[in-house]
C-alpha cells in the first residue's frame, strides 16, 4: 500500500506546474522591495533558499530568518511567511507584533493565518495528509522562483525524472549523509537532512558546499555519503573520494534533487521498518501553549 508520504511526493512535479501557471498578482514582494522571509522547520529553509534567488535575481534585499528568530525592529518593506497549516505559534505571533506589511503562503484557508496576515496566497492544491512536509514546500517554491522571472521547464523535467528512476542501493544503505548546497540550495541541503531525519531518523548534516572541508569532512568514511545538490566546487569529489566516502552529484536542478532525497528517507524508513506518515515526536503543526 503506498501511504501518503510515497503518493505526495510523486506528485510534485504536477503541482509545481500548477504554481507556475498560477503566480498572482501583487501578493508577492515586488520588485526593490527589502523583504524578511520567515517560517519554522522546512519553511524556514525554503525561505532560506528565496531568499538568496531573489537577491541573485537582484531584486531587492532579503533575509530569511526562523520565525522565532526574526529581527522585529529593523526596517523591512515586506514580511513573507511561509507556512503550510496556517497555525504554527511562532509565524503568528511574529505576524501580530510587527508593523510591516505582510504575505502569507499557506496551505489551509480555513485557519488563524488567513487574517493574520494582510495578503495571503492559498496552494490548497499542494497541501499534505503526512506530517512530513514534501510537496508544500517545493511547490511555494516553484512559485516563488515563477515569480522572479525563472523558466521553471528543466526543473519540472528533471523532477519528473527523480519520481521515476530508481534509487541507488547505496544511499538507502549508507551510514551517514552530509548533503551540501551553494548559494540557494545551502537552504535546500538543510532541507533534505531534514527529511532523513524525520521519516527514517537518520543521521544527516547539512552545510555550504565550501565549509564542507573547514571541519565537517573529517567523518567522511566509507559507507558514508557526502550529498550534493547543484554543481561541486573543483576539487570537493576527489577530496571526499579520498577518505573512501561516497560523493554522490547529478546535473538535476537542485529542487528537483530534493525529491531523490525525500524518495531515499522514505526508503530508508521502510528499510527500518518506520513508517514515514508517522515521524516520531512530531505533529503538522507546532502550536505552543500559552
Amino acid at each position: 500500500m503506498t501511504t501518503h508520504t510515497e503518493a505526495e511526493i510523486a506528485s510534485q512535479p504536477s503541482c509545481w506546474r500548477r504554481a507556475i501557471a498560477s503566480v498572482p498578482a501583487g501578493a508577492l514582494p515586488r520588485q526593490g522591495e527589502r523583504v524578511a522571509v520567515v517560517g519554522c522547520g522546512t519553511s524556514w529553509f525554503i525561505a532560506m533558499a528565496y531568499a538568496a534567488l531573489r537577491e541573485r535575481a537582484g531584486h531587492g534585499e532579503t533575509d530569511a530568518f526562523a520565525a522565532s528568530e526574526a529581527p522585529i525592529g529593523r526596517s523591512y518593506d515586506r514580511v513573507l511567511a511561509l507556512t503550510r497549516s496556517g497555525t504554527t505559534t511562532e509565524v503568528l505571533e511574529l505576524l501580530a507584533r510587527t508593523t510591516t506589511k505582510t504575505t502569507a503562503i499557506t496551505a489551509d484557508p480555513n485557519t488563524p493565518i488567513m487574517t493574520a496576515a494582510d495578503e495571503v496566497v492559498v496552494l490548497d492544491y499542494a497541501d499534505e495528509r503526512s506530517v512530513v512536509q514534501t510537496r508544500f514546500a517545493t511547490t511555494q517554491l516553484a512559485l516563488l522562483r515563477a515569480s522572479l522571472g525563472e523558466d521553471l521547464t528543466k526543473a519540472v523535467e528533471d523532477a519528473e525524472a527523480a519520481v521515476a528512476a530508481p534509487l541507488p542501493g547505496e544511499l538507502v544503505r549508507a551510514e551517514q549523509f552530509s548533503f551540501l548546497g551553494t548559494g540557494w540550495s545551502v537552504g535546500l541541503a538543510q532541507e533534505a537532512a531534514l527529511k532523513m531525519r524525520e521519516a527514517s531518523r537518520s543521521w544527516t548534516e547539512a552545510y555550504p558546499a565550501m565549509e564542507y572541508r573547514h571541519g565537517p569532512i573529517s567523518i567522511a568514511a566509507p559507507g558514508r555519503v557526502t550529498w550534493m545538490l547543484g554543481t561541486a566546487p573543483e576539487g570537493l569529489r576527489a577530496q571526499v573520494e579520498e577518505t573512501g566516502g561516497t560523493f554522490f552529484e547529478t546535473a538535476l536542478d537542485p529542487m528537483a534533487e530534493l525529491i531523490r532525497a525525500q524518495r531515499v528517507a522514505v526508503a530508508r524508513a521502510f528499510a527500518q521498518g518506520l513508517n514515514p506518515d508517522e515521524p516520531m515526536h512530531l505533529t503538522r503543526s507546532v502550536i505552543l501553549s500559552s
